[in-house]
């Protein structure tokens, strides 16, 4: 069976009110949503998911990513890799619009990354939901940062500092 084509997601932040609405319809509630120099730093809780309390989330612009870690529930759960997801982001004051390229890395941390969305990605360009030059830039994006987080051993914190973000990932 084939991948399904979706549309193109968008998600905006309205950073005044601390609140994200997506393509469907959807909105929430942020219990953080703090511009840094680097980009904007989001969380929200995820009440709707079992396994999941809630979402972090980083838009970091000038890299074309969106880095998302899901925190436990359960202190005992097992860790969720981290995923970069290659995103087109455009700021407007309080705005953050953000589409995404439906491609992106898995990083569990002390093994290697991996491509992920790939079906979704081939299917999306293949249908021509998602444009030439945003394919183009998708695959550079996520080949550029698996070639710079295999650099650095699979190390996200320390493929950060690299890139300038002295930051902890996932954050505590």
């Amino acid at each position: 069976m084939g991948a399904v084509i979706t549309p193109q997601l968008v998600d905006t932040v309205d950073t005044i009110s601390a609140v994200r609405s997506y393509s469907s319809g959807m909105s929430r509630h942020l219990t953080t949503c703090e511009v840094e120099r680097w980009g904007l730093r989001m969380e929200c809780p995820t009440p709707e998911d079992p396994f999941s309390d809630s979402e972090v989330t980083w838009l970091i612009p000038d890299l074309g990513l969106r880095l998302t870690h899901h925190r436990p529930r359960s202190r005992h759960a097992r860790r969720t890799p981290s995923v970069l997801t290659a995103v087109r982001v455009e700021r407007d004051g309080r705005s953050w619009r953000t589409t995404d390229l439906l491609l992106g890395l898995a990083v569990p941390g002390g093994t290697t990354a991996r491509i992920v969305r790939s079906e979704e990605f081939a299917a999306a360009v293949a249908g021509r939901v998602l444009r030439s030059g945003d394919a183009d830039l998708a695959l550079r994006t996520v080949h550029r940062t698996l070639e710079e987080i295999s650099l650095h051993r699979h190390d996200m914190t320390a493929w950060l500092m690299h890139r300038g973000l002295y930051e902890v990932w996932p954050p505590l």
